[in-house]
């Protein structure tokens, strides 16, 4: 499984630090080029190469950690992405207000999913401050941090579940963009929520609770 990440500002570079932290390889691609990267990638440290956005565009598994703007330029350089995963760790905000931007009530998963043909797009990463996502998935309790997952394809979303719990983090599965998206994309009512899932004390191990963090 090939993986890159086309973004290396705050929700890229955060990202990027946990494929590090897991031992997983990622490709990290910007608009400014490689040479301009290399001094991130390896400040980040092994398992991060500098590529570039054609070359990270090629991946099993592409993270869209770019401004919502640039999303439909960005993928439509890709004619089919032929069952491919698509990430979008996006967020569509109004900059003139700070406030959602206006898509007509749809998910904007699902204008990503519109704009790269072929694709199987999963909505992840993006609901959290970044500074928070940067840090370890514990809480120091036994408690492991919650990151959500929406989209039409419930394989793809799996797949993205357990690169989340790869990474150590908890994964809980919205569903679908329409119903889940929503909830979870900029302006959703679990925008910038941290929560961590802790064991019941003295129940089964396997049973979580959902604590506020």
């Amino acid at each position: 499984m090939r993986y890159a990440i086309i973004g290396a500002g705050n929700i890229g570079t955060a990202l990027a630090g946990h494929f590090v932290r897991s031992g997983i390889d990622v490709g990290l691609a910007a608009s400014r080029g490689v040479e301009a990267l290399r001094g991130t990638a390896d400040a980040l440290g092994p398992h991060v190469t500098a590529v570039e956005v054609a070359e990270a565009l090629e991946a099993d598994v592409v993270i869209l950690a770019v401004p919502f703007g640039s999303v439909r330029e960005l993928v439509g350089r890709v004619a089919d992405w032929q069952d491919r995963i698509v990430v979008d760790a996006t967020n569509a905000i109004d900059f003139a207000t700070f406030g959602p931007a206006d898509l007509g009530g749809r998910a904007s998963s699902d204008l990503v999913g519109q704009w790269a043909v072929g694709a199987r797009v999963v909505k992840a990463f993006g609901h959290t401050w970044a500074k928070i996502l940067a840090h370890e998935p514990g809480d120091g309790r036994g408690g492991r941090r919650v990151l959500f997952v929406s989209g039409n394809h419930s394989g793809a979303n799996s797949e993205i579940a357990q690169l989340i719990s790869q990474f150590g983090f908890e994964p809980v599965d919205l569903g679908r963009n329409a119903e889940g998206g929503l909830l979870q994309q900029f302006g959703g009512p679990l925008t910038t929520k941290s929560f961590v899932s802790q064991a019941i004390t003295g129940s089964n191990p396997a049973e979580m609770d959902l604590a506020t963090a």
